[in-house]
């Protein structure tokens, strides 16, 4: 199995700061060194509690300004510390801070608990929204929504209304929504508003509306060069040169001066009118200083990295777009900026095309173009593109090397990882920390791992890197997945300083080698010494909370994590929640998981699993129900558990359904999904279709193995089951203690004696699995059924262990059927002190007296019953049924045994015997499900639930059941 680490190799570069009630000297530590200057505003003594809110607003702009996230808390802080009610003034400017640094979150808490908004407030609340929409669409409805709630408490808006508003219409692409805020805008008296009209030239020009956007922009009193651009862009793409030409024409003649992007899009679509045209173009741009074909891909890459630096992804590929139709000589730093752009979309199909142009252009051969190819692919999950790449490049450098090797790490190729590690070796160039991160988080995964992690260890050493941040990160989580922990200890207790990555390692290695305690002494550690904290930490320390099953500790990192903000982090909710399940604290963990407003794969399957795990099955599949229509899809374990659940109900309906959900999604190629399958059909009753599957799958998985022996033991097929177990020795599978159990149990259930001893003893003895209890009781019971009762009650009582109550209750059965009163006798009496107030103990040994016709013992055994109030369960009575099927069976020739009759009884009263909780359960079984249908058995002791199958009028268990 691959196993990835993901957050302790590197540290995180996003800080995540933390609001206290008051500040300490290691708050001040941590911030940047732009708000430190700012540090004398922030002081206790320097506000009293009636500051007036100009004196934080100047704090606020510079925060804003800045885009200083921890110093915009700092001073939220600084205000709830100094007993200070922020007037509205003051918090609309606090939600237009938070906005500007990013934290939507925390701009929405604050809307919502405004007792009195006003404009300002919903301007700023959906100017928050529509900073955040690009790309996400759920920010993008609640901002609709707000604006409809906007207009039902306030009745006019303004042009700053307005802005957000049209932002959010292009981030949702909807041309409708657009429209209906123009109509909004006419109505209001808006819509010749310069920015107003000007944005809704951008927007319907972007929507390819064109004729829409010349009306409104022919209307325009004003307009700037910049709404110019917008329009002879528009035409430029939509392939309309002469408009263009046309256009830039009346640009000249409006008196606004051009600028180069203007030029350069006029350039790009008046070739086809003829030279004549974009030779007075190009002297016109001369004339301005605003064209130069050699020296203008300085400006057009800066400007390609400006959009590149901001996070515009799109822009920077529609520039470079425009770039190559003006007519620019691009160069290497071009194609390094476009690739960068296009990895960042995901685009696959557009990364290509630039491909070919690299190759076309000749640039194909410049190292720097080559990385970048190979990182686009390799982020894009295109590993065997990446390598081709790199197999085709003419020249190679340490970045070269580094990315293939990280590719393939990250694609779970670990051994082509290592592979390519020991060619860079040998090409003679020298490894930087980077290379070692790559390669020991591929080592990891590996069998070998361990002893590859102590060779590129000491090849650190030797060339000095060790202490490294990433090197000594990556050293310590390899050595924890090896259980080599007093390796890791050493390279923790010998780092230099604090560093946060490793400290997370550490933390993570004590949970993955079961010493969670330490794991939480490491973290209290940290939080005593007031070093920095993230939401990896937090994460991490709830983890071992879980682990330990420590409810109580759990709730104080919730706590903390809720006073810190760290709550609001997914990682952090989902181990919160994670935790919950596992402590069984399932109230907690719905309300955990309701307030995850946007819960993921991870999120959904934690409940999912915890329901089942608590024993909650029909919640779950509620549960599932829910995730599949908030549109999240649910992976491959995921469906694991799902089947689980329907196995656990024996729902076997519901257990096809999800596995044709499973086929759907492409997850029943998953070895793990198809075991779950073949188990839950096999306790469902259909052992056909387990099968089937079985036999479509992998054949090497011992638990594969065990889940169609198990299966085959439990529908009574014994020699069947034998069979598949010589089958699966011959294919080199080794068995298991569950293999035996399976084994076991089918000699049991059919009456194999010597082969239940055969391999009893095979197991110890060749295989060197210790019996365990499980193994035990099947042999018992297969001596019981043989009539072996006192040889079964020797064997329970040279156990190494305490035997179980469900094996002196299956022995206290097989003596009653064998007639064995002596045996029977002491093990009742077992039974009894095991589980006093079991009836079934009391019931079988009155029986075995009956049969024996000790009535005297039959009244002292109901006597001792009853005078320790042990009350027998009562059976629904479900008599028409009964007395059908009693009807039918005696025209078949049936009559019913008397002989374990407490009473000698007349013959009228024989009918009592139709009326067993036995019948009436079977009665009720019958009943329950369709004609062709499997009825379980759940008589026998829990580890042994079987289904009977009656061949030729018999059944395997020859009426032991």
């Amino acid at each position: 199995m691959y196993t990835q680490l993901q957050a302790n190799l590197k540290p995180k570069h996003k800080h995540t700061y933390v609001i206290f009630s008051s500040f300490t000297k290691d708050t001040y530590r941590n911030l940047p060194s732009f708000s430190l200057s700012l540090l004398p505003f922030l002081q206790k003594s320097h506000f009293s509690s009636s500051s007036s809110s100009s004196q934080w607003f100047s704090i606020l702009r510079h925060a804003i300004s800045t885009s200083d996230l921890l110093l915009g808390k700092s001073t939220h802080a600084r205000i709830l510390n100094s007993s200070q009610i922020p007037d509205r003034f003051l918090t609309n400017n606090l939600m237009t801070m938070y906005s500007r640094c990013g934290s939507l979150v925390y701009a929405r808490r604050l809307f919502d608990k405004m007792p009195d908004r006003d404009l300002i407030s919903w301007n700023s609340i959906l100017a928050a929204y529509a900073h955040s929409g690009e790309g996400n669409a759920e920010n993008v409805t609640e901002g609709f929504r707000l604006f409809r709630s906007l207009r039902e408490s306030i009745t006019f808006a303004s042009r700053l209304t307005l802005a957000p508003l049209l932002k959010l219409c292009l981030s949702s692409g909807y041309v409708w929504a657009s429209e209906t805020v123009h109509g909004y805008a006419l109505k209001i008296g808006l819509v010749w508003d310069e920015f107003v009209s000007g944005a809704l030239v951008n927007i319907y020009s972007k929507f390819g509306k064109i004729r829409e956007a010349k009306f409104l922009f022919d209307g325009m009193q004003e307009r700037d060069v910049v709404l110019w651009k917008v329009m002879l862009r528009a035409y430029a793409e939509n392939g309309f040169g002469e408009e263009v030409f046309h256009l830039f024409v009346d640009l000249h003649r409006s008196g606004l001066c051009p600028d180069d992007e203007s030029v350069q899009c006029v350039l790009g679509v008046i070739s086809d009118l003829g030279k004549r045209h974009e030779e007075q173009v190009q002297a016109y741009a001369i004339k301005l200083l605003l064209y130069s074909n050699n020296s203008n891909v300085v400006l057009w890459n800066k400007k390609l990295s400006g959009y590149l630096q901001v996070g515009d992804n799109h822009g920077a590929i529609e520039c470079f777009v425009n770039m190559i139709r003006s007519n620019v000589q691009y160069d290497s730093v071009t194609f390094l900026v476009a690739l960068a752009a296009v990895a960042g979309t995901d685009n696959l199909n557009l990364g290509q095309q630039i491909h070919g142009t690299t190759l076309k252009s000749g640039f194909y051969s410049a190292v720097i173009v080559g990385n970048s190819l190979i990182n686009m692919y390799s982020k894009m999950g295109c590993v065997w593109f990446a390598q081709k790449v790199f197999s085709e490049m003419k020249e190679v450098d340490l970045i070269s090397w580094n990315s293939m090797i990280s590719s393939y790490t990250q694609s779970g190729l670990e051994k082509e990882s290592v592979s390519l590690f020991i060619n860079l070796l040998r090409s003679g160039l020298r490894t930087d920390q980077f290379t070692l991160a790559s390669v020991l988080r591929a080592s990891s995964s590996l069998p070998e791992g361990l002893h590859l992690s102590k060779q590129i260890h000491v090849h650190a050493i030797k060339n000095d890197i060790v202490a490294d941040s990433f090197v000594s990160t990556a050293l310590i989580d390899v050595y924890c997945r090896n259980g080599s922990m007093a390796e890791a200890e050493y390279l923790f207790e010998n780092k230099d300083g604090f560093d946060l990555a490793t400290w997370n390692a550490m933390i993570f290695g004590y949970i993955l080698s079961n010493n969670s305690h330490k794991a939480l002494e490491l973290f209290s550690h940290m939080h005593t010494s007031g070093e920095r904290l993230d939401e990896i930490t937090i994460a991490t320390a709830v983890k071992a909370c879980g682990c330990l099953l420590m409810l109580k500790q759990g709730k104080q990192m919730h706590a903390y994590a809720m006073k810190s903000g760290f709550d609001l982090d997914l990682c952090v909710s989902s181990g919160i929640l994670d935790m919950y399940v596992k402590c069984g604290a399932m109230v907690d963990a719905h309300s955990i998981f309701n307030d995850i407003p946007a819960p993921d794969d991870v999120a959904w399957t934690t409940m999912i699993s915890g329901c089942v795990d608590n024993g909650e099955e029909d919640l779950a599949l509620s549960i599932y129900h829910q995730m599949r229509l908030s549109g999240v899809v649910p992976d491959e374990f995921t469906f694991a558990i799902l089947v689980k659940a329907s196995s656990c109900l024996t729902a076997l309906e519901q257990g096809r359904q999800i596995h044709a959900n499973l086929i759907k999604l492409d997850c029943s190629s998953d070895p793990f999904v198809g075991i779950s399958l073949v188990d839950m059909y096999a306790k469902c009753g259909n052992i056909e279709d387990a099968y089937i599957l079985f036999k479509r799958m992998d054949m090497r998985n011992t638990v594969l193995w065990n889940a169609m022996l198990v299966g085959l033991a439990q529908h009574g097929n014994g020699e069947e089951t034998l069979k598949l177990f010589e089958d699966m020795k011959a294919h080199g599978v080794e068995p298991d203690s569950v293999t035996f159990i399976g084994v076991l149990s089918a000699c049991s259930y059919t009456g194999l004696v010597s082969e239940a001893y055969e391999n009893f003893h095979l197991m110890r003895e060749k295989y060197g699995i210790e019996p365990e209890v499980e193994h035990y009781s099947f042999l018992v019971d297969a001596l019981g059924r043989a009539g072996r009762t006192k040889e079964a009650g020797e064997l329970i009582l040279s156990m190494p262990f305490e035997a179980s109550a469900s094996m002196h209750r299956a022995l206290l059965g097989a003596c009653r059927v064998q007639g064995d009163t002596e045996t029977g006798k002491w093990v009742a009496e077992k039974l009894m002190a095991l589980e006093p107030f079991d009836s079934s103990a009391y019931v079988l040994l009155s029986n075995i007296f009956a049969a024996a016709n000790q009535w005297d013992d039959v009244t002292s055994a109901r006597g001792e019953m009853k005078r320790k109030n042990v009350k027998k369960d009562p059976a629904d009575l479900i008599f028409a049924k009964v007395e059908g099927l009693i009807k039918r069976i005696k025209e078949g020739g049936y009559v019913p045994d008397t002989d374990f009759v407490l009473l000698d009884v007349e013959e009228e009263e024989e009918c009592a015997l139709y009326y067993c909780s036995e019948k009436l359960a079977r009665a009720y079984g019958l009943m329950s499900t369709p004609p062709s249908s499997v009825v379980p058995s759940n008589k026998e002791p829990s580890y042994a639930n079987r289904f009977h199958h009656l061949r030729d009028g018999m059944c395997p268990c020859a009426d032991y059941c």
